[in-house]
């Protein structure tokens, strides 16, 4: 199973390293990402492969939310069919 992670907040050491750590913690394989920094906002997009892990999507956004509090940032994991549907024309 595949899916994205979006993040959005003020620019900020460590965001890239907290976010990618616990995909690590949890074999999750960041297969594909992006990420930008316009004047103080920085904004991430992260596809990943969830198939080795043992939590599944829910959990995931659980831990990002969680991590999200602490940093001050949005964070928010979808199913990839979710995103795929919602950005379908």
């Amino acid at each position: 199973m595949r899916a994205v992670i979006a993040v959005i907040g003020k620019d900020m050491a460590g965001i890239i390293s907290r976010v990618s750590d616990i995909c690590y913690q949890n074999k999750i394989n960041i297969t594909e990402a992006t990420q930008s920094v316009l004047q103080d906002m920085f904004a991430m997009i992260m596809l990943v492969d969830m198939t080795s892990s043992k939590i599944d999507c829910a959990d995931l956004a659980d831990k990002m939310d969680v991590l999200g509090e602490e940093m001050g940032l949005s964070i928010h994991v979808m199913h990839e069919n979710l995103f795929k549907s919602m950005h379908h024309i």
